[in-house]
């Protein structure tokens, strides 16, 4: 199949307006971002005629990168501004990491699967998206010796958010992630006020588990 990149930027601009503007997303900057970063960049070749589709793709390892319109909520949740220094827990793709790397100041990303790790660190490069750095490691854990950050965004689900996650939030930090068993999550917002946590629950949401620990890339 052939594509072009006009076909593509098209559907990107469709993308935004129906499935995130149309839905309630307000945030310039998250919109601008979004449709500026080519999601189809960031699946399988084998993927990239539904790349812009309303809906999780494979990426390998098991792994998705997720819908639009959550990626859209996560990132206008966090409210994230052009100086912030931000944490990823996931870099799958690098979809999410990409549009971090337009919103925020820093990205530090980490990755459990290597393989993942390796693919989404090329296409960033190769994409022109130069302030982000990816580890492959244990997300739980954080990036420690980076910390702290002003948003903490956790791409899979967690039964609690970790706390070394937490610990690692600046003061006045955000943190978004999925919280709950496998089969069903709520997103929740969790601000760092006077070193405690301040929790709001938002909607409901369905990611892949959070892997702890380093997975090879076989």
């Amino acid at each position: 199949m052939i594509f072009s990149q006009t076909s593509f930027e098209k559907q990107r601009q469709w993308m935004v307006r129906t499935q995130i503007a149309d839905r309630g997303i307000r945030d310039g900057r998250v919109l601008e971002a979004m449709r500026s970063v080519p999601r189809h960049e960031f699946v399988l070749e084998e993927f990239w005629d539904r790349g812009y589709d309303d809906c999780p793709l494979p990426i390998g390892e098991g792994q998705t990168i997720s819908q639009p319109y959550i990626v859209a909520t996560m990132l206008e949740r966090l409210a994230l501004a052009p100086t912030d220094r931000a944490l990823e827990v996931g870099t799958g793709s690098g979809y999410v990491t990409a549009l971090l790397s337009v919103l925020c100041a820093e990205v530090f990303s980490v990755e459990p699967y290597a393989s993942l790790a390796e693919g989404a660190q090329a296409a960033l490069k190769r994409l022109g998206y130069n302030n982000v750095a990816i580890r492959v490691g244990d997300g739980s854990a954080g990036w420690s010796d980076q910390a702290p950050f002003d948003a903490v965004l956790v791409s899979a689900a967690t039964a609690e958010v970790p706390g070394a996650l937490f610990e690692q939030l600046r003061e006045g930090g955000r943190l978004i992630a999925p919280v709950g068993p496998a089969w069903e999550q709520e997103l929740q917002l969790i601000r760092k006020i006077g070193g405690q946590r301040e929790v709001a629950r938002l909607e409901g949401c369905r990611f892949v588990p959070l892997i702890e620990g380093t997975v090879g890339s076989g």
